[in-house]
C-alpha cells in the first residue's frame, strides 16, 4: 500500500511518515511542493494522497482538485486556517475529511483515518430511505469513504436485501418510509442480528424531540438529525464501526480460543445447552490427539502448539461452515453436529481421521504424523452434560482399545 503527502513542511511530513510507517507499515512518499507530486502521482498508484491546501507553487487547494479530478484518489486535506467559506468549499469537491494540523492528535488522526479507509474496502453499508435524493447524497458520502454501498427504498426492500446478503456491517436508515418505517425496520433486524452482527444509524427529518430516544431504545447504535453536515455525518459513522469493532473483539476474545482461534468450552456450552436446543437431534463427537504428551516431550511446546493450531484449522475446514467446532482444553476438541445421528456422525468423523492420518502436520521439527482417538454420543432426553459424558466414556474406549480410531455406542 502506497501514501503520498504533500506538504512544504519538512517537519510534519516527517512526523506523517513516521507515524504511517510505523503503524501500518505502508510504503510514504513525500514530495514538498505540487511539481513534485505530479511526477510521482504519474510514477505510482496511490491509495491515499494526505495534501496540504497550500503549497509554495498551488494555492487555494490546486493540488486537491487535481488529485480528485484527474487521479481518481481519495485525498485528506491537511489545512493550518479554514474559514467557514473555504470548509464548504473543499467539502464540496468530494475529499475524505480535512484535518488541522494543530497538534500530534491531529497526525494520529490521518493514521487512524488511513487505516479505516483500507478497512472500508470490506464493509458493505445498506442506505435505506424512500428519498432518493436524500439516499443518493448518503451513497455518496460513504462512498468518499470507500464503504460498499447498497441501497434500498423502503423498510420490506431492506429485510429482503439482509436476508440475501449475510455480510452487511451497518444499517442507515430514515424514519419515515411507507410500509415499514425506520423503527419498524430496527425492531425487525433486531430480532435477528445482536449488536457484534449489525451496527445500525437512524436518520429523520422530524422535529419530534424523542425520535433519537426513541431509535436507540430500540436496537439503534446512533442517530442523526437532517440536514447534518459532513463531518457529523461521518464521525458518527466511524465511530460507530469503531464500536462494532471493539464490541466483536471483546465478543471474540470471550468466545474464541486464545491460541487456535476455534469457538471455546464456553461458547460450545451456550450455543447448545439452552432450552430451544433440548428437543434438537444432536450428536458430539469428542476427540483427544493421541500421544499428544510425547510430541511436546520430543519436540517442545512451540511444536505443541503447531500441531494444535494446524489440527483445529483441519477440523474447522472440515466441519466449522456446518456445525460448531470447539477446543475443550488442552488437546481435547468438540464439534457438535447438529440435526445428524451418531451413524451419519460416526462415518464424518472416521472419514476426517483416515484424511488426517494419511497428511502429516507440517512442523518446525519435520513432518509429524498426528492421530485422534473419538467418541460419539447423540443426545437423548438428557442434558448436553450427561450425552458429553457418554461422549468421553466412548473416547476412553478408543483409547484403550489402540487409539486412532472413532467409537459410538453399540
Amino acid at each position: 500500500m502506497r501514501i503520498l503527502i504533500v506538504e512544504d513542511s519538512e517537519t510534519i511530513s516527517k512526523i506523517l511518515k513516521h507515524l504511517i510507517v510505523q503503524d501500518l507499515g505502508y510504503h510514504v512518499d513525500i514530495a514538498p511542493d505540487m511539481a513534485s507530486a505530479l511526477t510521482l502521482l504519474e510514477q505510482h498508484q496511490y491509495f491515499v494522497v494526505v495534501a496540504d491546501l497550500n503549497l509554495p507553487d498551488a494555492s487555494n487547494g490546486d493540488i486537491v482538485r487535481l488529485v480528485l479530478s484527474a487521479y481518481k484518489t481519495p485525498c485528506i486535506v491537511l489545512t493550518s486556517n479554514l474559514d467557514a467559506d473555504q470548509r464548504r468549499e473543499i467539502l464540496k469537491l468530494g475529499i475524505v475529511d480535512y484535518i488541522p494540523k494543530d497538534n500530534r492528535y491531529s497526525y494520529q488522526y490521518v493514521v487512524k483515518l488511513i487505516d479505516r479507509l483500507y478497512r472500508n474496502q470490506q464493509v458493505k453499508v445498506l442506505v435505506v430511505d424512500d428519498s432518493v435524493v436524500s439516499r443518493k447524497f448518503v451513497r455518496m458520502l460513504l462512498e468518499h469513504h470507500l464503504f460498499q454501498v447498497i441501497e434500498a427504498n423502503d423498510g420490506e426492500a431492506a429485510l429482503a436485501i439482509l436476508e440475501q446478503e449475510d455480510d452487511i456491517q451497518l444499517l442507515i436508515t430514515d424514519y419515515n418510509m411507507p410500509i415499514i418505517d425506520g423503527v419498524e425496520l430496527i425492531l425487525r433486524v433486531r430480532e435477528k442480528y445482536n449488536r457484534e452482527d449489525i451496527a445500525i444509524i437512524g436518520l429523520s427529518n422530524d422535529n419530534d424531540e424523542s425520535l433519537s430516544a426513541k431509535f436507540i431504545k430500540n436496537g439503534a447504535n446512533d442517530f442523526l438529525q437532517k440536514p447534518f453536515v459532513h463531518e457529523e455525518f461521518h464521525c458518527r459513522v466511524l465511530n460507530t464501526l469503531d464500536s462494532l469493532d471493539m464490541m466483536r473483539n471483546l465478543w471474540s476474545k470471550a468466545n474464541r480460543d486464545y491460541l487456535t482461534k476455534i469457538y471455546t468450552r464456553l461458547y460450545f456450552f451456550s450455543e447448545h445447552n439452552s432450552k430451544d436446543s433440548e428437543n434438537a437431534l444432536l450428536s458430539v463427537a469428542l476427540l483427544d490427539l493421541d500421544y499428544f504428551k510425547k510430541i511436546n516431550d520430543t519436540h517442545g511446546h512451540d511444536v505443541g502448539d503447531q500441531v494444535l493450531i494446524e489440527f483445529a484449522q483441519r477440523l474447522d475446514n472440515a466441519f466449522g461452515s456446518n456445525f460448531t467446532v470447539a477446543r475443550f482444553g488442552g488437546e481435547e476438541f468438540v464439534v457438535a453436529f447438529k440435526g445428524l445421528d451418531d451413524i451419519k456422525t460416526t462415518t464424518l468423523m472416521d472419514k476426517f481421521r483416515e484424511q488426517c492420518e494419511a497428511n502429516p502436520m507440517q512442523t518446525t521439527a519435520g513432518d509429524l504424523v498426528v492421530t485422534f482417538s473419538c467418541g460419539v454420543a447423540t443426545r437423548n432426553n438428557e442434558t448436553l452434560d450427561q450425552t458429553l459424558q457418554r461422549a468421553d466414556e466412548l473416547l476412553y474406549q478408543a483409547k484403550t482399545a489402540g487409539r486412532n480410531q472413532v467409537i459410538r455406542a453399540c
